[in-house]
């Protein structure tokens, strides 16, 4: 059976864009797992202008299902 694993980037973008925390992607992350979603998918790059770094390490506790990281593995990051 196929899985869904929901990419938040454009959430983040979303967010970005506006300043502030609106829209929340952990809150976002954790909406889409209680929906049904297998996995939440973010790709950080160091630009950040998607996911931030601390994204990352917010989400890992939040996400219950597959945490698919994707993106590069930069010193700081690992």
């Amino acid at each position: 059976m196929t899985k869904l694993s929901v990419n938040i980037n454009k959430i983040a973008t979303l967010r970005n864009s506006r300043g502030g925390n609106v829209p929340n992607v952990v809150q976002f992350a954790k909406d889409v797992q209680r929906f049904g979603a297998e996995g939440v998918t973010v790709h950080p790059r160091p630009d950040e202008r998607h996911i931030r770094y601390q994204d990352v390490y917010d989400l890992k506790p939040e996400v219950y299902t597959e945490f698919n990281i994707e993106g590069n593995p930069v010193p700081k990051f690992i």
